[in-house]
């Protein structure tokens, strides 16, 4: 009886340790469409809506509007939970003085601590908050060079194809699910979008 109940204590923490890194393991990345898939839509300016909308997939990732937040808390986590502990982005968007963003934040992710990390590691600017947006509205200020940091549409391409730092969102560290696809096939269809006449969605 002694050995049974010794032998059942260790396959219920077996299975205890199985649920609790399945519930943090990151489900498997969402595949985005190449941009050929869109060669078929005839008409351009609905080609680009529909380009924009597979780019959607990334934008509106939790990779992404965590580091896109409406207010002066970051986001974190792929349920987009308030950053804990608290932290505010202060005047530049890289934390307030005595709790800069590089004090927890080093250049790479730390996986032992699940601390993400990238030496420009700060949050968007307010003026490009996304999260609770819908992906028509975030389009629309994407294209705002009043909002974008003056960026034209043309510069946009490589920001989204080629910084590091949204490049960090395909290797997010352990615990956290990466954006859909790849940088590349993102930049991708940024580039193709913007080559259709840059349409936004309607909401």
């Amino acid at each position: 009886m002694k050995a049974f109940l010794v032998w059942l204590a260790g396959a219920l923490i077996i299975v205890a340790t199985g649920i609790a890194v399945s519930a943090r393991a990151p489900e498997p990345t969402q595949v985005l469409k190449p941009v050929s898939a869109f060669d078929e839509i005839a008409d351009k300016q609905e080609r680009s809506v529909a380009l924009f909308n597979e780019a959607g997939k990334v934008i509106l990732s939790p990779r992404c509007v965590n580091c896109h937040p409406a207010g002066d808390r970051p986001r974190q986590g792929d349920d987009s939970h308030l950053h804990q502990p608290l932290v505010i982005r202060g005047v530049d968007n890289f934390g307030a003085v005595g709790m800069r963003c590089t004090t927890c934040h080093g250049p790479a992710n730390f996986d032992p601590g699940g601390v993400p990390g990238n030496p420009k590691w700060h949050l968007a600017p307010l003026e490009m908050a996304w999260f609770g947006k819908s992906l028509g509205e975030i389009c629309t200020q994407i294209k705002d060079k009043e909002r974008n940091g003056g960026m034209t549409l043309a510069e946009l391409i490589p920001h989204m194809a080629e910084d590091d730092l949204v490049g960090w969102a395909w290797h997010p560290g352990v615990g956290r699910t990466p954006a859909p696809g790849t940088q590349k096939e993102f930049g991708a269809l940024i580039k193709a979008w913007v080559d259709n006449g840059a349409a936004c969605p309607a909401s």
